[in-house]
Order: C-alpha cells, then sequence, then structure tokens
C-alpha cells in the first residue's frame, strides 16, 4: 500500500491512455487514427494468410484490352454478347454464368428501328411490307437476341442500388426480392437501404433466371479501400417490390449449388434484434451491422495474381477455346481494362478487378472460408483494453526499468499473440489497435514520468545525501525516492565519536601537507568502516569524524552496526599503527564514545549553510563518552542505552558518570566482544569485575580492593584496573558518606 501511495501519480498519468482507449472502444470518442490502424492491422494480417493459390472452379472471364482492340469499343452489341453467352453455357458447358456489367440502354446497333422507319416512311404504300419486317423483327433485334440466350440459363445479371434525395430508376430488377421487408422486426437496420437502383433492360431481366446486385461497401477511415461486399441490401423506393434482394456474388453461389433457400439468423441486440448471419442449407455465413461479409481473399489481383484463371472476353466470342475446356467452372464476366473504370482499391491491391471481389465471394462460400466481426467486439476491446491497462498501470509503476520494459514489450506482444490466435483458429476479426496504441502511449508517459520526474526526485537524493551516506544506502533510498528528505525528525537513532588523542602534538611534528595526507588516510580507512556498516558520515571536526545509524533509511539494528563499526575502527587504527610502526611514522589513538536514543536528524544550519545532521541531548553525551576513553583506559565507550540494545556483544561496566550538562548519572561500558566468541576465563573475569563495582558503589573499600587485586595481578597494565586501585587506595581510610552515589563527575569533556 506504502509503493501506491508513493507511486499514485505515476499510476494515474499511465491510466490516461486506457481511459482514451475506453473512449473508442464505447463509442465515446471515435478517433478514426484507431480505425486506419485497425484497418492496416487487418491488411497486414490478410495479405499474411491468404491461400495464393489458384481456385480452378472459378473462371473470370475478362474485357481487357486486347479484347476491346479485337472487337470494339465496349458496350458490344448484343449479338456478340449473345454469341458469347451461347458459348459459355452450350459449347463450354460452365456451371454458372454472372455478369459483372450491366446492359442499361437498349442496343443501338439493331437494325430493327431502320427497316421500321423505312416501312412507316417512304415506302409504306408497298404491300406487305410491314408485315415482313415485323416477322424478321426477332431474328433482327440484338436486344432479343441476347434475351433468348439467357433464358432458361443458369445465369445471373449485375445491376446497382443508388439513394438519392429524388428515386431514380432504370430497367428493372428481379421479380421477387429475397426477403420481404417484413421478415425481420421493426425498428431494426439490418442491411443498407437503397431507394433507387439501375438494371438491366426488362426484356433481358424477364429472361435471365437471377439477378444480384454489385454494391460494395468502401471503408470510412477514407482509404477507400474495399474489405466487405454486403450480401443483401433493402430496397425501399417505389419502382420495384420492397424488400431485401441479394449480391452478385451470393446469387451465383446459389446457382451452382441449386438455388437453396437463404435464411436469417437473429440475436439478441440492445434495443431490437440484429441480423447475426445467413445461412444457406449448412453453410452459416456470418456478416456485421450492414449484412455484409469480409471478402476472403485469395491473393493478388488480376490476370497475374494467381487465385483465378483469366480468359480474354474475345477469345470466347471468336470461339477459341477447345469444347468443354471450361466446363462445370463458375464463370464471372467482367472488364480489367483501366478506361472501364472497373478497378478498386482493395486491402491487396490499389488497382484490384472489381469482378474478382466477387469472383473472391464465390471462392469463400464454397470453401467455408469465412472471417466474422462478431457483435461481442466492442467488448472484446473494452476488456483487453482495461486488463492490459491496469497490468500495466501498476506494473510499470512499480517495476524497475529493465523489467517493466519486459512488461510492456510482453503486454504488446501477449495482445497480438491472442488476436492473432483468434483470427487464425477461429476466423475471428477483433479489433487490436486501440489496445496496442494504450500500451504505447502508457509506456511512453510512464517511463517519462520515471525519467523527467521520479529520476529527478533521485538525483536530487544522490545530491542530498550521496556525499555523507553509503553508496549502499543510497541505493536502497532511490529505490523508494519519496520517502527521503531533509525535513527533520525526531526518531531513535546511535550516533558515534571518533577523536584522535593526542592530535596536537602530532600536527607540530608534521608539515602541512603531511598531516593533510596523514589525516586523509585515516579519515578514508574509518569512514569505509563506518559505510560498510551502513552508518551516514554527518562531518569531520578537525581530527574526529562523526558518524550516525537509523537516518536517512530506518535501521532496526542501528545499535548493532555502530558497535560493530567502533570495534572495527579500533582494529583498523592498531593495524595502522603497525604500518606506522614500519615505516618509522608516529603512531595513532582514538577514543570512541557511542550512544542510542532519540535525537532530531534533518537538514540543519543557516540560510549560508546547510548539512544533514542530528542534534539532541543523546548527541551531546556521545560527544562526551569520547572525551572519557582516555580516562579509563579504553577505545569505545558507550552508554548503557547502547549497551541494552545490542545484547549479541559482551559487555564491561566502566563507571556511573556524571558529565557536564547532565543531571543524573549514566553508567558507562565498553564492548569486548561477542556473546558467541566470549572465553570461560573472560566470563570469570567481568564477574569478578561485577562484584569490585558492586563493593565500590556500597564503600566496601576492603572488600573492593581484595577482589581487584587477582584482575590486577592477571593484566597490571590495564588502566581501568590500575584506577580503580588507587580510587580504592585512596578512599580507605574515609569514613562512608551516605549521600554518595558512587557517580564520578566530570566538569569538561
Amino acid at each position: 500500500m506504502n509503493a501506491l501511495r508513493r507511486h499514485w501519480p505515476r499510476i494515474a498519468i499511465t491510466l490516461l491512455p486506457v481511459l482514451l482507449a475506453l473512449a473508442h472502444a464505447t463509442g465515446i470518442w471515435q478517433l478514426t487514427a484507431f480505425d486506419r490502424l485497425d484497418n492496416l492491422i487487418y491488411d497486414i494480417r490478410l495479405r499474411a494468410t491468404m491461400p495464393r493459390t489458384l481456385d480452378t472452379r472459378v473462371v473470370i472471364v475478362d474485357v481487357d484490352d486486347a479484347s476491346l482492340a479485337r472487337q470494339g469499343q465496349w458496350p458490344w452489341a448484343r449479338d456478340t454478347m449473345a454469341r458469347l453467352t451461347t458459348e459459355l453455357l452450350v459449347r463450354q458447358q460452365v456451371a454458372v454464368l454472372g455478369f459483372d456489367v450491366m446492359f442499361l440502354e437498349p442496343d443501338r446497333s439493331s437494325s430493327t428501328e431502320r427497316l421500321r422507319e423505312i416501312a412507316n416512311g417512304p415506302l409504306r404504300h408497298m404491300p406487305g411490307l410491314a408485315a415482313e419486317i415485323e416477322r424478321l423483327a426477332p431474328t433482327l433485334d440484338h436486344d432479343i437476341t441476347f434475351a433468348g440466350a439467357l433464358r432458361n440459363r443458369r445465369i445471373a445479371l449485375g445491376y446497382y442500388f443508388t439513394r438519392t434525395p429524388v428515386p431514380s430508376a432504370k430497367g428493372q430488377l428481379p421479380a421477387a426480392p429475397l426477403f420481404s421487408p417484413d421478415i425481420f422486426p421493426a425498428g431494426g437496420a439490418y442491411a443498407t437501404r437503397w431507394n433507387g437502383f439501375g438494371a438491366s433492360l426488362p426484356m433481358l431481366a424477364q429472361a435471365a433466371p437471377a439477378a444480384g446486385f454489385l454494391n460494395t461497401l468502401v471503408g470510412e477511415t477514407g482509404d477507400g479501400a474495399i474489405r466487405s461486399v454486403p450480401l443483401i441490401a433493402r430496397y425501399e423506393g417505389d419502382h420495384a417490390q420492397p424488400g431485401f434482394y441479394e449480391s452478385l456474388g451470393l446469387a451465383v453461389y446459389r446457382l451452382a449449388n441449386g438455388s437453396p433457400p437463404v435464411r436469417p439468423l437473429l440475436a439478441p441486440g440492445p434495443a431490437t434484434p440484429r441480423l447475426d448471419s445467413l445461412t444457406i442449407g449448412r453453410l452459416r455465413i456470418p456478416v456485421d451491422g450492414t449484412a455484409s461479409m469480409q471478402v476472403p481473399f485469395r491473393g493478388l489481383g488480376g490476370p497475374n495474381g494467381g487465385s483465378f484463371r483469366y480468359v480474354a472476353a474475345a477469345d470466347i466470342v471468336e470461339g477459341r477455346l477447345a469444347p468443354g475446356e471450361l466446363k462445370d467452372k463458375i464463370v464471372l464476366m467482367g472488364a480489367t481494362a483501366p478506361g472501364l473504370q472497373d478497378l478498386r482499391a482493395t486491402p491487396v491491391g490499389a488497382a484490384f478487378p472489381g469482378v474478382e471481389v466477387h469472383a473472391n465471394i464465390v471462392s469463400g462460400l464454397l470453401d467455408q472460408r469465412l472471417l466474422a466481426i462478431p457483435d461481442y467486439a466492442p467488448g472484446y476491446e473494452v476488456l483487453t483494453v482495461l486488463i492490459a491497462g491496469l497490468v500495466l498501470a501498476f506494473g510499470l509503476s512499480l517495476l524497475p526499468a529493465a523489467r517493466a520494459v519486459l512488461l510492456g514489450a510482453g503486454a504488446a506482444a501477449v495482445l497480438v499473440a491472442l488476436n492473432t490466435w483468434l483470427y487464425a483458429s477461429h476466423s475471428l476479426v477483433l479489433p487490436l489497435a486501440s489496445a496496442l496504441v494504450m500500451v504505447a502511449l502508457a509506456f511512453a508517459l510512464n517511463m517519462s514520468w520515471g525519467y523527467f520526474v521520479e529520476s529527478r526526485t533521485r538525483r536530487g537524493l544522490v545530491r542530498l545525501f550521496g556525499t555523507y551516506v553509503p553508496p549502499q544506502l543510497v541505493n536502497e533510498m532511490l529505490k523508494r525516492p519519496g520517502r527521503y528528505s531533509m525535513r527533520a525528525e525526531s526518531k531513535e537513532m546511535t550516533v558515534l565519536f571518533c577523536d584522535m588523542r593526542d592530535f596536537t602534538r602530532l600536527s607540530e611534528q608534521m608539515a602541512p601537507a603531511e598531516l593533510q595526507a596523514f589525516l586523509n588516510t585515516v579519515f578514508s580507512r574509518l569512514t569505509n568502516v563506518i559505510s560498510a556498516h551502513r552508518g551516514t558520515v554527518d562531518k569531520y571536526m578537525g581530527d574526529c569524524v562523526m558518524a550516525f545509524w537509523g537516518a536517512p533509511i530506518d535501521t532496526p539494528d542501528h545499535a548493532a552496526l555502530a558497535v560493530h563499526a567502533a570495534l572495527e575502527m579500533a582494529d583498523a587504527v592498531r593495524d595502522m599503527n603497525r604500518m606506522h610502526r614500519a615505516g618509522g611514522r608516529p603512531e595513532i589513538s582514538v577514543g570512541i564514545g557511542i550512544n542510542s536514543g532519540v535525537m532530531s536528524v534533518g537538514d540543519m544550519g543557516s540560510t549560508a549553510r546547510r548539512s544533514y545532521t542530528v542534534v539532541g541531548d543523546a548527541v551531546n553525551l556521545a560527544s562526551r563518552l569520547e572525551g572519557l576513553s582516555g580516562h579509563y583506559g579504553v577505545e569505545i565507550v558507550a552508554s548503557a542505552t547502547t549497551r541494552d540494545l545490542t545484547p549479541d556483544y559482551t559487555w564491561q561496566e566502566l563507571d556511573s558518570v556524571l558529565v557536564k550538562g547532565k543531571a543524573q548519572a549514566v553508567a558507562v561500558f565498553t564492548p569486548l566482544t561477542t556473546e558467541a566468541a566470549i572465553a570461560a576465563q573472560r566470563t570469570g573475569q567481568l564477574q569478578r569485575w561485577a562484584q569490585v563495582l558492586a563493593a565500590y558503589r556500597q564503600q566496601d573499600w576492603a572488600v573492593g580492593r581484595n577482589l581487584l587485586a587477582p584482575l590486577l595481578a592477571a593484566d597490571a597494565k590495564k588502566v581501568l584496573y590500575q584506577l580503580y586501585a588507587q580510587r580504592l587506595a585512596s578512599m580507605a581510610l574515609r569514613p562512608q558518606d551516605p549521600s554518595w552515589d558512587g557517580a564520578t563527575r566530570f566538569e569538561t569533556k
């Protein structure tokens, strides 16, 4: 919880891209850039998974430039179209023929109308001429010839729907729609709506058994690419029977399979049911809100695309193919000649033949290779954005930088992998752009916040504490920089003073440069020991160094660390003295005072100069104790408070003292070693020494001298024993003093 409170601004700023992505996913704020990126991802994935194989079942008869050069400009005469149709249906024995071309106007190349004008003009008085012309009309009218070629054959004509303020209609739609208008519950759209159309001449429309609209849907993101095609569309005009009509691709597929019925399947919606899919027998075709299916492109388009066989229309008209070469094939006739303007932008090509779009629809239905945009796509988008966003918001904010990078990359990889798996294994087209953009923005904002805000805090922390706090403590502080500041606070800590004895004599014997080098060497060695035990160097005062434990990082074992450091500092001084003796340089000795207690720590000083230091009565006592070390002949003097906080060490009590500035006496001790390392002999000596102190404080001088004698004999040079021997001897003749507390008073440091 502390980490969350500390990083809440970073978490909050990371959640901003999550809110942006959720606004897009829920439709509150639709972002075209996200839609474009989703289309780009869809296109890349579509191209990567296309079969890129030839579908031998579907053939495209192509009105290409070569055909126009041989047969003349488009549109061709209807007798030519009749020959093409007869060639395909009779001589080639194709299964189905679909026209991705329209026959909106009568054929003006027919001679019938001109003969009628002559018969009704200058030759109107010629007996039997008009009747003979009417008798020959069916053989002279190309539209009638073409209609005869269409009749009773599996042929689907193409037409298109329009929507204009003033509805217009040309030609004739199929006699009956695929569905009546009332097949769906009222209130829903279910499909695209149109109020006009352009269709084939009534004569041709009535002859052909089927027809389908050619309308496609262009992406709404501005790229103009065709990714889906409506399978049904609703006509609402007055020039034909209202209802739902089928597309050319669907009409051709149904003709190839014996014209089975189509049944719509509805699914519950927020207000009204929605169209979920169309079924043809066992085939279920998923559709979106416009009754459109995603175009399952097989590969690159055009004669060289490798998806379908292209045959020049002129070759069919001229009978250049061997009989039955296209037997049982599904044939779509269309145009790839650039001048006929039937080239479309698609995900797989910028100039994709429109007829091949319908060929891909037929091929996909035959293979049941169908992509679906499920109705739960928005919910999926919200869920992925929310889960990934929360993981990133907390993970990026709480993890170290290296792991945060891995988390960001891992989140993006999981989103892509999940989306790709659903596409490849279940043919589901689900949104990905908003989640990916969210991951990228969340990562960028989070890392930027970490670098510009938290790193600045870290740099400030290093600048504040780096000069006197051990590097390992600074590294720990950098993990939670917000916890540390220069603000003063009171807390229990341990403070240590270490002073060099006889420094004045040393300074008189050395040149200034030599003394500087000497002090630098000593202080460096002592500072290294302090830092190794997680201590903070407060300051250097001439020949004295001051350090404390317990701040800026909370250290529960501050007293033990300080005592351990003091023992090693004493060892370090002895080690340096051995080197000094070998080099002929003067030896040094130190006195160390340690005290634990509540003290104030923080940034203190004047406006001109400030430092991070500790102050308080407990600090003053430690300074006084350092000054007592020489008096008792020991290197370390510690208070009873420090002794009580370090039960693992063996302590020898020195005295009960009343130092300057203190109203009450304090017991002082010196550490010997850890409890586990002390020998039994040393334990016995300490027990006897405790008896000596007890006799001394009870003013039982004789008993005290008797108890001290064995200790003094065993260690005659020990200053502490000599000191108490002198005290006991001088007090032997004194009478007992009822007011005496056994404390030694020191009026100076």
